[in-house]
């Protein structure tokens, strides 16, 4: 993968991010998913956040090599820090880390979110805590999608900043509002793959000296509700 080639992962994060957005990209990496927006002509401006040394220094060189440095700013910062007043930052990009450090970043410093539209948000697991923040900050989801590569299945969440009332039930909190109505295989294969895990982590506290009863029906509702939305 590079700059010109995204990731099956990447290329469907950066399909939610609009033409001509003034983004940041947050655990950028490599920035190869701002690189390749702008080569594409995809966004006005572009920050390239990342917390570690080491791909902080990736992202200067990859910008540098290819001419982007006056469209791509990379800087070493922690979450939302790498985002400056003067970038006049309109949408965020979050892929490739867990739903709680996802919802730990955008909670820290939330004042860099004011004049922000959209946030595409990819999170390797823990989708579920992704939401939760989502609503309680009043942010609407607005798409969602299944991505499977390579082995592994990734959720991508677009929301948007809303001004009015809206709520999602337990059931949509967990699976996902539109993922729910959508008949994707790739979605039935994480759910499977969930009950499986749980119907092994059952037996094995079942066979403890004294098995958690409490937790064993807590498993058994949720593994109902995963049944009833994979049949």
């Amino acid at each position: 993968m590079d700059a010109n080639h995204l990731s099956l992962r990447l290329a469907r994060v950066a399909s939610y991010v609009p033409k001509g957005a003034r983004m940041a990209d947050i655990g950028s990496d490599h920035a190869y998913l701002p690189a390749h927006l702008a080569l594409n002509h995809q966004i006005e401006y572009a920050v390239a956040g990342e917390v570690v040394k080491g791909p902080y220094e990736n992202a200067a060189h990859e910008i540098n090599q290819l001419g982007l440095t006056d469209v791509i700013q990379p800087r070493l910062a922690d979450g939302l820090a790498a985002i400056h007043p003067a970038d006049h930052v309109d949408t965020i990009t979050i892929a490739g880390m867990g739903g709680t450090l996802i919802a730990k970043i955008l909670d820290a410093d939330q004042s860099k979110l004011s004049g922000v539209k959209r946030l595409v948000l990819q999170p390797n697991v823990g989708g579920e805590r992704v939401r939760e923040w989502l609503l309680t900050n009043r942010w609407q989801i607005m798409a969602e999608e299944v991505v499977e590569e390579d082995d592994h299945i990734y959720e991508i969440i677009m929301a948007e900043p809303s001004i009015v009332p809206f709520a999602y039930n337990d059931r949509e909190l967990k699976f996902g509002p539109f993922l729910l109505e959508q008949d994707s295989p790739a979605f039935k294969k994480e759910w499977q793959a969930e009950l499986a895990r749980q119907e092994t982590a059952i037996k094995q506290m079942q066979k403890a000296a004294q098995p958690p009863v409490e937790k064993i029906r807590e498993f058994e509702k949720e593994m109902q509700m995963i049944k009833e939305v994979i049949k």
